[in-house]
């Protein structure tokens, strides 16, 4: 057991490029990441080492409602930090920011709103409905969005350099975000890591809370097809806690609340809306009870559940968990991929009684 000062070291010592960590909200997620700030600042002035996106940073950003003119000059300021010296960055590549919402299918439009003092950087954005001028105010997930692909933007910065350059670090960056928007997210961060791990010199740490957004870019790491150029890169934990002493252990290791909370959410999900990319949850939940029971083949547990086409259901599912997420976008499953997620699903329960 360890203190969250303990675990930023282990990060700090861990040899790994990528690390992708779950942990179920209020175990220390954001508090982990402004610990691993401070104990890999510059010894000599103190200055942070990496660059991170977190609950702080979204906090950089407040509405400026301008209710004395009746809304008319509304915008989302930026309070002023260390990151405005690379603002102008965005300034010069406002389309950048664009292309990362545009994954995003945003409904408005926006603009950046540059300090008289180019050194102070981005004031504040406006915002506007396609082909209007008069500014409104965008929605909280939205903005959630908007805020999200500006860091994305922003961890291009050239300024970044021999700045802050050790790391990033990304503290669930989908607390607001709706399922439709997950594994575009996912996606976008897989993007990020294929843009700045060309040296193998960077870290990079996301944590997360999501299931999906976890078993998605552990899939992608770890099984998908570029996953031979990041697999031995890449480490997987769950971060637990319990009587306020924490622990970091592999999935495997911790397979019994990782897989009982997979089961939980597929369960939420064919109780609502069931996507494609849900496979990819379908199969990590039976590879979790297949190397728990020590078979390690998804075949065996399909047998075992009582699937009467064995071959046809681990094909179906091979075939759509291996689909590349990012690309899935809005496509939930059609009738006969939904029955036969659901009938696996359900023999899963029958035959194993999990309670969760």
């Amino acid at each position: 057991m360890s203190t969250l000062v303990e675990i930023a070291q282990q990060l700090k010592d861990n040899k790994g490029n990528i690390i992708l960590i779950y942990a179920f909200n209020s175990t220390g997620k954001t508090r982990l990441c402004v610990e691993y700030k401070n104990i890999t600042r510059n010894p000599e002035n103190g200055k942070p080492a990496g660059v991170y996106y977190n609950a702080y940073s979204e906090d950089l950003f407040k509405w400026d409602n301008d209710e004395e003119h009746d809304n008319e000059n509304i915008k989302l300021e930026i309070i002023p930090s260390s990151l405005n010296q690379f603002h102008s960055f965005l300034i010069e590549s406002k389309d950048l920011i664009s292309k990362k919402l545009s994954l995003y299918n945003p409904k408005y439009a926006f603009e950046l709103n540059a300090n008289s003092d180019p050194e102070k950087g981005i004031e504040s954005i406006t915002f506007s409905w396609e082909g209007e001028e008069k500014p409104i105010k965008i929605s909280r997930g939205e903005e959630r969005i908007f805020i999200w692909c500006f860091f994305l933007a922003l961890f291009e910065a050239d300024g970044w350099s021999g700045v802050q350059d050790e790391h990033f670090f990304i503290d669930d960056p989908v607390s607001s975000l709706d399922e439709h928007n997950i594994f575009i997210t996912a996606g976008s961060i897989f993007e990020l890591i294929e843009d700045n791990l060309k040296d193998f010199k960077k870290k990079i740490i996301i944590t997360t809370h999501h299931i999906g957004l976890f078993s998605i870019l552990a899939d992608r790491l770890t099984r998908g097809e570029k996953s031979g150029r990041y697999k031995n890169l890449t480490k997987l934990y769950v971060l637990s806690i319990q009587d306020n002493d924490l622990s970091l252990n592999s999935p495997n290791n911790d397979v019994f609340l990782f897989h009982l909370h997979l089961m939980q959410t597929i369960d939420i999900a064919t109780k609502n809306h069931l996507y494609l990319y849900h496979f990819v949850l379908l199969r990590q939940l039976l590879e979790n009870i297949s190397s728990f029971l020590g078979s390690g083949k998804v075949g065996y547990i399909l047998e075992q559940i009582g699937i009467t086409d064995v071959e046809k259901a681990l094909n179906t599912i091979n075939s759509l968990s291996h689909q590349n997420a990012y690309r899935l976008q809005f496509n939930e499953m059609s009738p006969t991929e939904e029955e036969l997620f659901k009938e696996v699903f359900q023999k899963i329960q029958d035959k194993y009684n999990f309670k969760y």
